[in-house]
């Protein structure tokens, strides 16, 4: 996202003529030009779908005073574990937060990636198929 939108803000000449980040500027900026925000809807649907699958892997449930602390911590520190509170943080932290620093740093060379085009396509599939969509009737 944050490379999509200084990519937005650089001039054609500016991005570079790598391939993939020519593929990847047609894609998000050509034809009618709604692909930039279709693809921030679908952005949207896509980290929190992964948010909640990435919460449920990092969730421990140790039996507090039955089985072993992991790690061997106190009681208190284990039912924080158990929370799933500590897996959001660090899945904040790894998934979200420094992957956007490094797209505000370099991105023209983060959008060069492949990686990138396929996140575009994902995110723009979620969004056509229209559960964002049916979030607003739902809402009303």
């Amino acid at each position: 996202q944050v490379a999509f939108f200084a990519l937005a803000k650089l001039p054609k000449h500016e991005r570079g003529d790598n391939a993939m980040t020519l593929k990847i500027c047609d894609l998000l900026f050509g034809g009618d030009g709604d692909n930039h925000p279709r693809f921030m809807i679908g952005r949207q649907v896509c980290v929190t779908m992964c948010f909640f699958i990435l919460a449920r892997f990092t969730t421990l449930n140790v039996e507090v005073g039955v089985d072993d602390n992991i790690f061997g911590v106190s009681d208190i520190l284990q039912q924080f574990f158990n929370t799933g509170l500590l897996g959001a943080l660090i899945t904040t932290i790894v998934a979200s937060i420094v992957w956007q620093l490094i797209a505000s740093a370099f991105p023209v060379a983060f959008i060069s990636n492949r990686l990138v085009y396929a996140f575009l396509c994902i995110c723009l599939a979620l969004e056509s198929t229209g559960i964002c969509s049916g979030a607003r009737v739902l809402a009303a």
